[in-house]
């Protein structure tokens, strides 16, 4: 396989290069040297960015793209969306140019550092990659960061470090981070999704096995010990093991978990069921206790002190669409979240129950047709912990309609249970129903990995 080199920078193309991920890694290679270029199908803040900083960027995917930079390209990279039919992946193929998925890419970039963390699991991956960011900043040990979502005190989703310490994280969906090379690792949890990919739990089971297979016998592996049968994924493994848990035989756990009025955790961190420290986060819910853990027994690994520790999560503000407030109207706070399972659901709900409200409103939009129908009675009984549910229609993402699903159906299920549920087919009407319906007090959450943000940020633009 192609291997990027950072001692021999060269001219890198990206066929998709606005994604969230595909714009960091190519602004990684920017400051490493590299010249860049690529193509997206629309102007966007992140390829304008990448402009502004040198990258020759086309929009539009055309084999003329290919054609006019004839003779400069060293190796192209393009997202998992992009097909063989794309004229661009053929004219680089005709071309007989070297190609790598992004994860490949970001699998041969992580062995240019010598501390490369990946981290993984179904849910909070965004957040306990930002909580370790932080972390290690405060502790002035300048990492390499690659998160999944906007951290506004890295001013976006990448930083550059001058270390030999890089963290991101490691997705599991079509087995992506099987083309990683980590020799730390971070596993959160392991539940179903992606059932477009998957066939079902073990097959999800067995990829994360995988990926802990791939660390070398020097290597590390931070587990959350609260995994179903967590000992068959570190079974035999010849690196060393990290356990993170509820349990109090966990190698780093939490006590007294207490909460201020805008439900920020205080914990007591216990290392070997001893108290080390008393922890405040600057985040909401108990379900970033159990990430913060995580991103402590990282930084722990990587020399980083208790007292750096402290004042980095102390710092940590949350990112972008995680339980992030958008603002107030007509006494109504919004709150946005990215919250797309029914477990992240339910913990963003639960984190919600110990925020200032009167009445709770949860807005959720499905996102894909796969997902819903496969989670339909989960979605209801997650979604039933708000006083009324409002839905979406379906994010359609990757998917086309043809499974018969609609969010009519999760509505019933949600009414069935006792909660009161709206469905709505546009955005116009649930910003009236809202606007006629919430008063003074209420808590409002929009929620959903699509594009139910505008819903709320509709609402504060009236």
């Amino acid at each position: 396989m192609y291997q990027i080199d950072f001692q021999k920078p060269e001219h890198v193309h990206f066929i998709g290069i606005g994604g969230i991920s595909m714009s960091g890694l190519a602004e990684i290679l920017m400051e490493e040297g590299f010249a860049v270029s690529g193509s997206d199908s629309h102007r966007s803040e992140l390829t304008e960015h990448l402009r502004a900083k040198g990258a020759r960027v086309f929009y539009g995917q055309q084999a003329s793209n290919i054609e006019e930079l004839d003779g400069e390209i060293g190796v192209v990279v393009y997202t998992a969306a992009v097909h063989e039919d794309n004229p661009e992946f053929q004219a680089a193929k005709k071309a007989g140019l070297p190609m790598l998925s992004r994860a490949q890419l970001l699998g041969q970039m992580m062995k240019n550092y010598r501390y490369a963390a990946g981290i993984a699991g179904t849910h909070g991956k965004t957040t306990t990659t930002s909580m370790a960011a932080e972390i290690l900043m405060a502790a002035e040990k300048d990492p390499t960061i690659s998160v999944g979502g906007i951290l506004h005190s890295i001013g976006g989703n990448i930083r550059v470090g001058g270390s030999d310490i890089f963290v991101t994280e490691a997705c599991e969906y079509t087995d992506s981070f099987l083309s990683f090379f980590p020799n730390m690792a971070v596993i959160l949890n392991i539940e179903e999704d992606h059932l477009d990919y998957f066939r079902d739990i073990n097959h999800i089971r067995s990829s994360f096995r995988k990926f802990a297979e791939k660390l070398p016998d020097d290597g590390v592996l931070i587990i959350n010990s609260d995994i179903d049968r967590f000992q068959e994924i570190i079974e035999g493994l010849s690196c060393r093991v990290v356990t993170v848990g509820k349990g109090a035989d966990s190698d780093y756990s939490a006590g007294h978990i207490t909460y201020d009025e805008y439900a920020r955790d205080t914990f007591d961190l216990l290392i070997g069921g001893e108290k080390a420290e008393s922890i405040t986060l600057g985040v909401p819910g108990e379900h970033n206790v159990y990430n913060a853990l995580a991103a402590i027994a990282l930084c722990r690994e990587l020399g980083v002190s208790l007292e750096h520790t402290k004042r980095g999560l102390a710092n940590f503000a949350g990112t972008d669409r995680r339980f992030e407030k958008k603002g107030e109207i007509c006494g109504v706070t919004i709150i946005d979240d990215y919250a797309h399972h029914p477990r992240e659901i339910a913990a963003t709900l639960a984190t919600a129950k110990n925020y200032p409200h009167r009445k709770l409103w949860c807005v959720f939009q499905p996102h894909t047709y796969t997902r819903t129908k496969a989670f339909l009675d989960e979605f209801a009984r997650s979604l039933a912990a708000a006083d009324e549910v409002v839905l979406a229609d379906i994010y359609a993402a990757r998917e086309t309609d043809d499974l018969g699903i609609s969010s009519g159906d999760i509505a019933g299920r949600v009414e069935a249970l006792g909660t009161k549920a709206h469905y709505f087919s546009s955005f116009d009407e649930i910003e009236t129903f809202i606007l006629e319906n919430c008063v003074k007090g209420d808590l409002l959450i929009t929620m959903g990995a699509g594009d139910i943000v505008k819903v709320g940020e509709n609402l504060l633009g009236r």
